[in-house]
């Protein structure tokens, strides 16, 4: 009986463990490094847009994405780090660069925490990462946010 209970204890215990507490999920990223959706739309209406790196899947950024963004693929698998780090490669490390993914809710999102990372190893020193709380149509496009397609 014990045995059948400890498992069942085990299972829920993983299933229902909050993401934060997962080495590399998307509420590592420190809160000081965050940027909010209605503050980075104010900043693309200023003179002084940061560098946007999409690091979500190619059909959403396809879809749609915030305007000037380049695609740098999904960050959550070895190839789009690759991709990721050929895409930064001709960036001034020093100059703000905000990424982003929006593929789903912020605490089960498999991209940000790896591109937040690879950047900061890389030296970028003015990164911020867009918190997206749902998802890039709920948080960004639905609110009236400006978004480009293709």
């Amino acid at each position: 009986m014990i045995r059948p209970c400890l498992v069942a204890f085990l299972m829920a215990f993983v299933l229902f463990s909050p993401a934060g507490a997962q080495p590399g999920s998307a509420p590592t990223i420190p809160q000081s490094a965050l940027v909010q959706p209605g503050e980075l739309a104010a900043s693309l209406k200023t003179g002084q847009k940061p560098v946007i790196l999409q690091v979500g899947f190619r059909k959403m950024y396809d879809e749609a994405h915030i305007p000037g963004a380049l695609y740098a693929g999904p960050t959550g698998k070895e190839d789009g780090i690759v991709q990721l780090k050929s895409a930064a490669g001709s960036l001034d490390k020093s100059k703000p660069v905000v990424i982003y993914c929006g593929c789903c809710p912020w605490e089960h999102c498999p991209n940000v925490a790896a591109a937040w990372k690879t950047l900061s190893e890389l030296g970028f020193t003015k990164l911020k990462v867009l918190y997206i709380p749902n998802n890039f149509g709920a948080d960004w496009a639905e609110k009236g946010y400006p978004v480009a397609h293709g």
